[in-house]
């Protein structure tokens, strides 16, 4: 089966569901909203510069998790999803979902941002399954830490490699579609490397290698290049 690869912020959805996640839970009185933004947009300039020490920032964004019940969290996830995720999913987002869906293809989103916040959006995305940056658990509750490998650059691969081997599946005739720098190291490794609104770094790239570029941020995929 043909695996047709995703990632998530900015590219399926038209913003970032971390950054945003922090964003909201400032707005909910849940964090001390000055100082949690400052570092969230600290963290988030690092991770577009491609300087991002993934572990330092785990460290902060984990550790609301750790701070409310299973429940509480599943509360606050729904109004999330309600009040500013769905916003972001673009026609053209579910379009290119639907386009490869229809061929057969085994939809997969891989992501950086921790399954908490990613997995509800998976499921309204309709896709296969996802990878993402696992939160440890214990005592059915986030201890604020992360679980194994982050799910970030060169972990993006990893993570992969050890999800093909469990699944028995393979990346002949693959697709992996991303708006970001930081996922060369997997555009790399597939069969159909496509740049998604990408950032300067990866756009050039991109041109310089004859991948397409896409938008996904209006009602129609369109193709920038080439």
């Amino acid at each position: 089966m043909t695996l047709a690869i995703f990632d998530l912020d900015n590219t399926l959805l038209n913003g970032d569901s971390d950054y945003l996640w922090g964003r909201f839970l400032g707005d909910e009185g849940r964090v001390d909203k000055k100082f949690y933004e400052i570092e969230n947009q600290r963290f988030y300039d690092e991770y577009k510069t491609g300087v991002l020490d993934i572990f330092e920032f785990l460290t902060f964004s984990l550790q609301p998790l750790s701070e409310h019940s299973m429940e509480e969290l599943a509360i606050l996830h729904q109004k999330f999803m309600d009040t500013t995720i769905r916003p972001l999913i673009t026609a053209a987002a579910r379009q290119l979902l639907a386009k490869h869906r229809d061929k057969g293809d085994f939809l997969l989103i891989i992501t950086a941002t921790n399954l908490f916040i990613t997995a509800p959006i998976a499921r309204e995305l309709g896709v296969n399954d996802i990878i993402a940056t696992d939160a440890e658990i214990k005592n059915d509750r986030y201890t604020g830490k992360v679980k194994g490998v982050p799910c970030f650059r060169e972990g993006k691969v990893t993570r992969l490699e050890e999800w093909l081997k469990h699944q028995g599946q393979n990346l002949a005739e693959s697709w992996f579609y991303s708006d970001s720098h930081n996922d060369l190291p997997l555009l790399e490794r597939v069969s159909y490397p496509v740049a998604v609104d990408p950032d300067e770094t990866l756009a050039d790239h991109a041109t310089a290698r004859g991948w397409p570029i896409l938008s996904l941020k209006g009602r129609d995929i369109i193709t920038l290049h080439p």
